[in-house]
């Protein structure tokens, strides 16, 4: 088990990297209202996204091992298509971006929406190397298709070359993924009521696995389109990009919060959370407020050099961001504390108070401060969501926010791990 858990994170740290690297060419090379505008565009895409996971997501997963493989990849097929055109007439009819924009928001979220179908049957199916490998290959198509546009052809500095990127980033990858799919020994006959059924299973198990995922993309990005409404897309650039060097730091809390989560669902029923846990979520603590530290310390001069001339501003951005970042890190150890004892609601009303101060603090800040009180709205939200749930923590265990809040000692274990490395 040791393995594979190093193996995810290996993966999901290389995946960050390229993520990272998607983040610069695109923020390098085209500027700030470019990174804007590709920024919009992702976060179209990954709203649309979202609402395939009621017919799909991570109950794909779950009902792999238990039923025919294309009882389950028809239907999530055929709902992932229906969404992409429904979300696709949506932002057209909110935005009005333009024929071109709406085309390839169309076809891309179409192919990244069956790519992950693909992929979540896959894992499903304890195929976690070749998960992690389309998943590798994906991220680094796109970056790589960006860097050799933009490195070795002045002519596709633009916008649209993100879109091309991306075609062949996901197009490739989805179809790859096919053959492995095509190998199992699941028939491909005999669908009819057996569908049906298996049709409806995933949707009951899917609109409850997925709600709490819609809840906490809007507070992860709404700020996005509000800074677009209230200031312009250049501003949307410059919020990118504080935000995602602020979040790249969260594969600290998400790593432990994930091991932390499968120790909980394997635990007896009523068992305390050991000493053990609570120290290593100390130490989780501990390293976001060091990355984070790490991070607000960049000078503005170095992230013009890194981005370009226009993205000064993001230090502001990630100094209001930092108090939230660490927040975070607490809060994702507790709400793992109580997805691991299932109990969803308390994670998923979390959200709802986060969601409100989103919503207040866009309407109200951003006019305002523009892109800062984006970021400040945002720390506000994650402060908010973080105290109901320590709230809860506390009536759960009678443990409080000082159990998460790193010591001397928790220094001293920390400093003798540094030495033994």
């Amino acid at each position: 088990m040791l393995r594979r858990i190093i193996q995810n994170f290996a993966t999901r740290l290389l995946t960050a990297l390229l993520s990272f690297g998607v983040v610069w060419l695109t923020a390098r090379y085209l500027g700030a209202a470019g990174r804007g505008a590709v920024s919009l565009f992702v976060t179209d895409c990954a709203a649309i996204l979202l609402f395939i996971g009621l017919l799909g997501g991570s109950s794909l997963i779950y009902l792999a091992p238990r039923r025919n493989l294309w009882h389950l990849l028809l239907p999530a097929y055929g709902w992932a298509t229906a969404v992409c055109g429904l979300g696709t007439a949506l932002v057209a009819g909110l935005r009005e971006p333009g024929a071109a924009y709406l085309l390839h928001l169309g076809l891309l979220s179409l192919l990244q929406a069956f790519f992950s179908i693909n992929t979540a049957l896959l894992l499903g199916r304890r195929r976690e190397g070749l998960y992690n490998l389309f998943n590798l290959a994906q991220v680094a198509l796109l970056a790589g298709a960006l860097l050799a546009a933009f490195r070795f052809g002045g002519a596709w500095l633009s916008v649209e070359t993100y879109y091309y990127a991306a075609y062949l980033g996901f197009g490739l990858p989805w179809l790859l993924s096919l053959l492995p799919l095509l190998r199992l020994p699941d028939r491909r006959r005999r669908l009819g009521r057996r569908l049906r059924a298996t049709t409806r299973e995933l949707a009951r198990h899917s609109r409850g696995a997925h709600f709490s995922n819609i809840l906490a993309f809007a507070n992860y990005r709404l700020g996005y389109y509000f800074v677009a409404y209230f200031v312009d897309t250049r501003a949307v650039g410059i919020l990118s990009v504080g935000v995602a060097l602020m979040e790249a730091i969260w594969l600290i809390p998400r790593s432990a919060a994930l091991v932390q989560y499968v120790d909980l669902v394997n635990a007896h029923p009523g068992e305390p959370l050991p000493d053990s846990a609570l120290r290593v979520g100390r130490l989780t603590v501990l390293a976001t407020a060091a990355a984070v530290l790490v991070l607000v310390a960049v000078p503005p001069a170095l992230l013009t050099t890194i981005f370009g001339r226009e993205f000064g501003p993001a230090q502001a951005v990630m100094q209001l961001l930092a108090p939230g970042s660490v927040v975070m890190a607490i809060q994702m150890l507790v709400s793992s504390f109580f997805a691991g004892r299932a109990r969803y609601r308390l994670n998923n009303a979390a959200s709802v108070v986060g969601l409100a101060v989103t919503l207040l603090g866009g309407l109200l800040l951003i006019p305002k401060l523009g892109i800062r009180g984006a970021a400040l709205a945002a720390t506000l939200s994650y402060c908010a969501s973080t105290a109901f749930l320590i709230w809860h923590f506390r009536r759960a265990t009678g443990l409080g926010l000082t159990a998460f809040l790193p010591g001397p000692a928790d220094l001293t274990h920390a400093w003798r791990l540094l030495r033994r490395r």
